[in-house]
C-alpha cells in the first residue's frame, strides 16, 4: 500500500502511538516513529496520536517539533491527529483553551464528553469512507464545537462531527486505531497518493 512514498510518520513523544503502527502494519503501510523535528524529512504524512495534549505542547516546545509540524503542513503533507492530536490541530480549543498549530478550522472542547470513567464506545456514520456503521471509542474526548467553512464533515455519530478534513489535515475525536475497523487509516493513506 506504500505506492512509493516514503512511510507514514506515527508522532511518538507521548500517548497512544503504539496502537497507530499497528493499524498501519494491518493495512501494509510502512511507517516510522517521529520523535524529533529532523524525523519529518523521512515521512510523507503524519499521524498525531491520542494523549495529553498540554503535556505534547510542553514537549513540542522542548523539541522544536511544533514549528516544524507547521511548516510539514504547509508543504501539503497529509497530518491527522485524534483526540490529543486533533486539539492540538485546531484553530480554537476551549475548556480551558491553550496553545494549539491552528492547522484546520475548527472550535474544539477538550474532555467535553466527561471523564475517563465516561468513556464508551458509540456506532457512528462516516458515509464517504465506510458503507458501514463505524465502531468509534471515545475516552475522556473532545468535541467540535464549530466546523469552519472550508472544513469537510467525514463522520458523525450522533448529531456531532466526529472526523472532519481541511485540504491536507484530518482531525478526528475517537480512536479508530483501538478497533478492528480499517476505514479511517485507509483513508489517510489514499490522502498521500493525491500530494
Amino acid at each position: 500500500m506504500n505506492n512509493g512514498h516514503k512511510p507514514v510518520g506515527i508522532l511518538a513523544i507521548q500517548g497512544d502511538f503504539s496502537m497507530h503502527a499497528k493499524m498501519l502494519d494491518a493495512i501494509k503501510a510502512p511507517w516510522k516513529l517521529v520523535k524529533h523535528s529532523a524525523d519529518l524529512d523521512a515521512v510523507s504524512g503524519l499521524i498525531m496520536p491520542g494523549g495529553e495534549s498540554t503535556t505534547m505542547l510542553k514537549l513540542f516546545e522542548l523539541e522544536g517539533i511544533g514549528k516544524a509540524i507547521k511548516e510539514f503542513a504547509a508543504q501539503g503533507k497529509p497530518i491527522y491527529g485524534t483526540c490529543a492530536g486533533a486539539i492540538l490541530l485546531a484553530k480554537e480549543v476551549l475548556n480551558p483553551p491553550q496553545e494549539k498549530l491552528g492547522l484546520i478550522d475548527i472550535a474544539i472542547e477538550r474532555n467535553a464528553y466527561g471523564r475517563q470513567i465516561d468513556s464508551s464506545i458509540q456506532p457512528g456514520e462516516c458515509p464517504d469512507l465506510a458503507d458501514h456503521p463505524v465502531e468509534m471509542v471515545f475516552i475522556r474526548a473532545p468535541i467540535i464545537r464549530r466546523v469552519g467553512k472550508g472544513v469537510r464533515v467525514l463522520g458523525r455519530c450522533g448529531n456531532l462531527p466526529v472526523l472532519v478534513e481541511q485540504g491536507n489535515v484530518m482531525a478526528g475525536t475517537f480512536h479508530p486505531e483501538l478497533t478492528d475497523d480499517q476505514s479511517v487509516h485507509k483513508y489517510f493513506i489514499s490522502k498521500l497518493s493525491r500530494d
